[in-house]
């Protein structure tokens, strides 16, 4: 009898340590705050709205859109250097791959939603695509008016365009296509910036093959698939109880609902500085879900953790912004 008791007693004992290490390992309670908080991710930029939670990937957003409340129009250099002025760190922009070889900053499968014209970006030529009016198809009213038609004519930037305009910025650069070509043209456009500057750069691939190739060219660079980030969190929540970080974890972009990331182990401090350490970019977002659903209401921005050091994507940097949250 007392030998069972002892046993017993061992057992227990085992079960309980382990829940302390459990808890010690993951706790934030002594992980060291930072002076800084989050940071303002702006989603292509100052853009015009739509309801995130109603569109699909191939859904025409231009005529979802709100009554303007400012003229600037998505992925262009102006809406971009708008975000930035009114306090976002970084911005989202999207890529396709243009006829003559080059990366154009644009959204659509097609460009008949925006421009106004068939076909895709890679059956026209960078200079073809300068002349389309990136305004033409928004309308709030169901195609009665057009208040962005004319005004974006010759808007549709280059990435270099966009780097060279905000040398010092951070981006998020989502590459639509799922042709390895464009995979191989960016990294051309990229190998040659200097580490300091591909720091600031995360990169967001429609295709497995082309994370893989980036992934195989630079060590450093962020770099994150849908399936990559899945497979990521999966294993985090696996063996992440016991500080073990997996390798699709490391040097990427995790971009996840907060409604997830609160499940997280070591959420949300110690998870931050497991991720600072292996150099990954976390973005938070609002939705379930949705990765594009984003914090766009100053109470939306309330459940945020108190000095969360990631970002904080939004798709209204108009009114979620520095000057209007008070942190």
């Amino acid at each position: 009898m007392d030998n069972k008791r002892k046993k017993r007693r061992i057992i227990v004992a085992i079960i309980l340590l382990f829940f302390i290490f459990l808890w010690l390992n993951n706790t934030s309670l002594f992980t060291p705050r930072r002076d800084t908080s989050y940071k303002f991710l702006a989603h292509r930029g100052l853009a015009q709205v739509f309801d995130e939670s109603k569109a699909n990937w191939d859904s025409n957003t231009a005529d979802m859109i709100e009554t303007p409340t400012h003229g600037y129009i998505e992925n262009t250099i102006p809406s971009m250097k708008a975000a930035f002025d009114l306090g976002a760190t970084a911005v989202e922009l999207d890529l396709k791959l243009s006829k003559d070889g080059q990366l154009a900053v644009f959204h659509d499968s097609t460009l008949l939603y925006r421009c106004g014209v068939k076909g895709e970006v890679q059956d026209y030529t960078m200079e073809q695509l300068k002349k389309m009016d990136v305004g033409y198809g928004y309308t709030a009213d169901g195609g009665n008016t057009y208040p962005l038609r004319g005004k974006g004519v010759g808007l549709m930037p280059t990435l270099n365009e966009v780097l060279n305009t905000f040398p010092d910025k951070d981006f998020v650069i989502e590459i639509k296509d799922g042709k390895i070509e464009t995979y191989k043209v960016f990294w051309e456009n990229m190998s040659s910036l200097a580490p300091e500057r591909l720091d600031k750069l995360s990169v967001a691939c429609s295709v497995d093959e082309g994370a893989d190739y980036l992934r195989s060219q630079s060590k450093t660079l962020k770099v994150m698939s849908k399936n990559s980030l899945i497979t990521a969190l999966v294993k985090y929540e696996l063996m992440g109880w016991s500080g073990y970080i997996p390798e699709e974890m490391k040097n990427t972009e995790l971009r996840i609902p907060l409604s997830y990331a609160k499940f997280l182990w070591g959420w949300p401090y110690k998870f931050m500085e497991r991720m600072e350490g292996v150099n990954t970019r976390v973005e938070l977002t609002a939705g379930g879900s949705g990765l594009s659903v984003g914090f766009d209401t100053i109470e939306s921005v309330g459940s945020v953790p108190k000095d969360f050091s990631g970002f904080i994507w939004t798709n209204r940097i108009n009114i979620v912004n520095p000057d209007t949250i008070k942190k």
